[in-house]
C-alpha cells in the first residue's frame, strides 16, 4: 500500500462536474487499497467560487463544506487539507498535513500549480498531471522563453493522449510527456434507462479563458469550434441541449438555431445533481476547445467518461482521441456537422446497442481500476 497525496481544485470550484472529476481519482486510488489524501491551496486572492451567490472571493465556506460532505461519503473526511488566502488551514492542521507529506510515496499535482511542492519535497515521487493539453505546454513554453524557471516534477503526464508524440503539434516545453486517461469509477454512476424523449446534452463553458497565441497562431476555446456545428439541430431529429456557462454566450443566436439552453451552474450544484443531469439525458453531444482540436492533442473528457459510465452514448468532436478509444459503437468521434448528424441518427435508431457499448467502453478502457493500476505501474509505485 502506498501513501498518495493528490493536489487539485475542489474547494475553489465546488460544482458537481469538477468535484466528480477529482473524486474519480481519489476513490480510484482508495479502491486499489492505497492511503489517499487530498490537498489544495487558494493560490491567489478571490480564487474561491460561491455558486449560490455566483461570485468569486476569499470566503471558502461553501467549498470547504461541500468537500467535507462529499469526501465523508467515502471515509475520507479526515484525509484533506485546504489552505485559504489568509493562510488558514481547513481539514487537517498544518502540522498534520506536513507529517503526511513526510511519509508520502507519491504526490500527484493535478491543478495546484506547484503550490504544494515545498511540502511535497519530502515525498518520494512528484508527478504533474495536466488536463489542458496544448494550452498548458504553450504557457510553459512562453515562460521558458522569458527566462522563467518551471516547477520541477519527477514525471510529467498529460490527459492528451497525443501530447509528446508526432501525432500532436503541441510543444513539449522541454519536458518528456507521458499519457493517462481521466479515470472513472463505473459503479459510482447509475445506468437507469434514459427517457425516450430526452435530449442529447452536455455541460460546457462557452469560453473558459482567453485565447492563447503560439508560434504565430491563435488558439481559442469551445466558442470557436462551436461555429462548425451550430446548424446541427437542423440536420437531425434528435433534440439537443446545452447546459452552458461562461462569458458572452450568444443565447438568442443559439436558440434561433434550435439549441435548448439551460444554466450549467444551476444544474450541477453538486455531484448528485451533475449525475442526475447525465441520467436525464439520452446521451452527450459535445464540441471541444479549439486548442485541443487544432493541436490534435488526443484529449478526452472526464465528463464524457461519466456519460459513458452511465450508459449514455457520446458523440464528441475528435481531438485525436479516436486513435486511442474504440469508436463507432457507443462512442463516436466526429469532425463535421454532417458526421455528427449521422452519428446521432445512428444512436437514435439503435439506442439499446449503443447504450450498452457506452458502458462497456467505460468499463474496459476508462475504469479507474485499470487506468490507475497502469499509471502506478509505470511509476513503480505499489
Amino acid at each position: 500500500m502506498a501513501r498518495i497525496v493528490l493536489g487539485s481544485y475542489m474547494v475553489r470550484y465546488p460544482l458537481g462536474g469538477n468535484l466528480s472529476w477529482a473524486l474519480q481519482w481519489l476513490v480510484g486510488f482508495q479502491r486499489l487499497g492505497h492511503d489517499v489524501y487530498f490537498v489544495e491551496k487558494s493560490g491567489y486572492p478571490s480564487s474561491c467560487f460561491d455558486p449560490r451567490r455566483n461570485v468569486m472571493g476569499d470566503d471558502c465556506t461553501y467549498g470547504v463544506t461541500a468537500l467535507h460532505e462529499l469526501l465523508g461519503r467515502f471515509g475520507l473526511e479526515r484525509r484533506w487539507c485546504f489552505v485559504d488566502a489568509a493562510g488558514g488551514y481547513h481539514g487537517l492542521a498544518r502540522g498534520e498535513i506536513e507529517a503526511v507529506f513526510r511519509s508520502t510515496d507519491l504526490f500527484v499535482d493535478m491543478g495546484t500549480h506547484g503550490s504544494w511542492l515545498p511540502e511535497a519535497a519530502a515525498a518520494k515521487l512528484r508527478v504533474l498531471i495536466e488536463a489542458e493539453p496544448g494550452f498548458t505546454q504553450m504557457k510553459m513554453a512562453h515562460r521558458l522563453a522569458t527566462g522563467e524557471a518551471l516547477a520541477e516534477y519527477d514525471r510529467h503526464y498529460s490527459i492528451g493522449q497525443n501530447i509528446g508524440t508526432r501525432a500532436s503539434t503541441a510543444p513539449c516545453a522541454g519536458r518528456t510527456w507521458h499519457q493517462v486517461f481521466n479515470p472513472v469509477v463505473p459503479d459510482l454512476f447509475e445506468t437507469t434507462p434514459a427517457p425516450a424523449d430526452a435530449p442529447f446534452t452536455t455541460v460546457m463553458n462557452w469560453r473558459a479563458h482567453d485565447t492563447i497565441s503560439f508560434d504565430g497562431r491563435d488558439f481559442g476555446q469551445k466558442d470557436v469550434e462551436f461555429a462548425r456545428f451550430v446548424d446541427l439541430p437542423a440536420r437531425t431529429a434528435v433534440p439537443l441541449e446545452l447546459a452552458v456557462a461562461g462569458a458572452d454566450v450568444p443565447t438568442d443566436f443559439l436558440r434561433a438555431r434550435g439549441w435548448r439552453l439551460r444554466s450549467a451552474h444551476a444544474l450541477t450544484m453538486s455531484v448528485d445533481s451533475f449525475k442526475g443531469y447525465v441520467l436525464a439525458s439520452r446521451g452527450e453531444f459535445s464540441v471541444c476547445k479549439n486548442v485541443f482540436v487544432a493541436t490534435r492533442s488526443g484529449w478526452f473528457s472526464d465528463r464524457s467518461a461519466a456519460y459513458l459510465a452511465s450508459a449514455r452514448p457520446v458523440v464528441m468532436q475528435d481531438t485525436g482521441f479516436s486513435a486511442h478509444l474504440p469508436c463507432g459503437e457507443g462512442l463516436f468521434a466526429v469532425a463535421t456537422v454532417g458526421e455528427a448528424a449521422a452519428a446521432l441518427d445512428e444512436v437514435a435508431a439503435n439506442y439499446a446497442r449503443h447504450s450498452g457499448a457506452a458502458r462497456e467502453i467505460a468499463q474496459q478502457y476508462l475504469a479507474a481500476a485499470k487506468v490507475l493500476t497502469r499509471f502506478l505501474d509505470e511509476l513503480g509505485v505499489s
